[in-house]
């Protein structure tokens, strides 16, 4: 039984199809055609929603794109749509603000920009162009141009945040913390650690759900529908980040939002990487186990990871082993998770949090957009000579992987031009990159050269690296 909020409206689905999206469900079921089909695949942000959900005793909104959100991921959490936002015939402020700052024109999209903004203000979010852009990188508008959106979003947050929503929000949260969260027939939502690893013993063949972000890609673009799901939302001990002596433990469910804000003292550098990860509704959906198990050549968390020697902790029943993220790809689209195991957390030693740690993600975009070629390097440097190295690609090899030859060449060099040069000759050692629509293999291998002298140029002070030399 899946039971949620429809802005106030209680709603309860017995035996939810687990393919039905959010977006299919309002314009066929609910018949709320504000909400927009443009892609179907989270680039857009015309299908944008925004989820509530409670949150030590408040609400917590985030948007979300309904094309990749299963109505069966709102169990227990609140749906607002474009509808829900006027209070009788009153326009809500914000979208006001936009319609007097000339920020619509064939309205197709401002449905989803009126979300995220919404989602945005909520927030608490910082008045200024960059925060703008950040919350609505997700939503494309081909005729209106974005400096009126990007200007009346500015206006909307300098607003109060007192709206209807504040108002009945104590209503709201005592509605939805009296709804009942229950597994139907073909979408499980185990409670606890111990129940999720009895559902997967139960069900080796089964998908399991974290955010959805690229799983229901299968129901939007392949058309291949899930037959059972095992969703991972309720069991808490998968959330958040904890420390254990000398270790970071990242749960597998700690969404790509979550990660970016817990991550911004401790590992900086990832932190930022983040700002470049998809969407702010990717981002708030995504998680980082998701991320990993997906394994994806071009996926941005995994090469990162490697370069921290991230390990991995699989659960399968009552037993729990841990694996080298070098070690968990053993090809194409491939794990080494065996039937009925899954990830529950992700372990990075402070040994290897350096300050020398670099993320560079390359791609056709800066926003929003697949990386070509993703570089992970993090070199520690002891008396002028490299003590400790561990280099990661993305968009190199049929998986995300560490380059091998380039870490043995550097342990005992160096920081200076010899050393580069040849690091970067053994780079094609480690990889046989390919052509594909993203880019071609030389420009990639071209590309990992120039990061590689980048990072070295970053990191000397002393000019031992020559600027233009071998790199085009």
């Amino acid at each position: 039984m899946t039971q949620f909020l429809l802005n106030q409206q209680a709603i309860t689905i017995d035996n939810i199809d687990p393919n039905l999206t959010v977006l299919n469900w309002l314009r066929t079921d609910r018949l709320r055609c504000g909400t927009k089909e443009g892609c179907a695949s989270g680039d857009c942000g015309a299908c944008t929603v925004v989820i509530g959900r409670v949150d030590e005793g408040k609400m917590r909104y985030q948007s979300a794109n309904a094309c990749l959100l299963l109505v069966g991921q709102l169990a227990g959490k609140q749906l607002l749509t474009v509808e829900d936002l006027a209070d009788g015939g009153e326009l809500h402020p914000l979208q006001h603000t936009l319609a007097c700052g000339h920020a619509s024109q064939c309205g197709f999209c401002t449905p989803g920009i009126v979300m995220s903004a919404f989602a945005m203000h909520k927030s608490g979010a910082a008045a200024d162009s960059a925060t703008v852009t950040h919350h609505l990188g997700g939503n494309l508008c081909r005729c209106t141009g974005y400096r009126p959106i990007v200007e009346a979003a500015k206006q909307i947050l300098n607003m109060p945040c007192s709206d209807k929503f504040t108002a009945s929000e104590a209503q709201t949260v005592k509605q939805l913390q009296a709804l009942s969260v229950t597994s139907d027939d073909a979408l499980l939502r185990p409670g606890s650690l111990e129940a999720l690893a009895d559902a997967c013993l139960r069900y080796p063949q089964a998908s399991l759900l974290a955010g959805g972000t690229d799983l229901n890609l299968r129901v939007t673009q392949v058309h291949q529908p899930h037959t059972r799901l095992i969703s991972l939302a309720q069991v808490a001990e998968l959330h958040g980040v904890t420390r254990e002596g000398n270790q970071l433990i990242i749960g597998a469910m700690t969404s790509l939002d979550t990660l970016q804000h817990q991550l911004k003292t401790v590992i900086p550098t990832f932190s930022e990487m983040l700002n470049r990860f998809a969407s702010q509704q990717i981002r708030n959906q995504g998680t980082i186990g998701g991320n990993i198990a997906n394994a994806s050549p071009i996926g941005d968390c995994a090469p990162a990871l490697l370069a921290l020697d991230a390990r991995l902790r699989l659960r399968c029943g009552a037993h729990s082993r841990e694996v080298a993220l070098a070690e968990f790809f053993p090809g194409y689209r491939q794990t080494g998770l065996n039937p009925g195991e899954f990830i529950s957390h992700i372990v990075i030693d402070d040994v290897t949090l350096s300050q020398n740690l670099r993320l560079w993600k390359v791609s056709k975009r800066r926003e929003d957009d697949i990386s070509a070629v993703f570089a992970a390097i993090n070199l520690q440097v002891t008396h002028g000579v490299i003590s400790y190295a561990r280099i990661a690609f993305g968009g190199m090899a049929a998986t995300p992987a560490r380059a091998f030859s380039v870490e043995a060449l550097l342990l005992g060099k160096p920081m200076d031009n010899t050393t580069l040069k040849a690091a970067c000759a053994a780079l094609a050692q480690d990889f046989s990159p390919l052509s594909d629509v993203r880019a071609s293999a030389e420009y990639r291998s071209q590309v990992a050269q120039n990061l590689l002298k980048r990072y070295f140029l970053h990191i000397t002070s002393d000019h031992a690296v020559e600027v233009t030399d071998y790199v085009g």
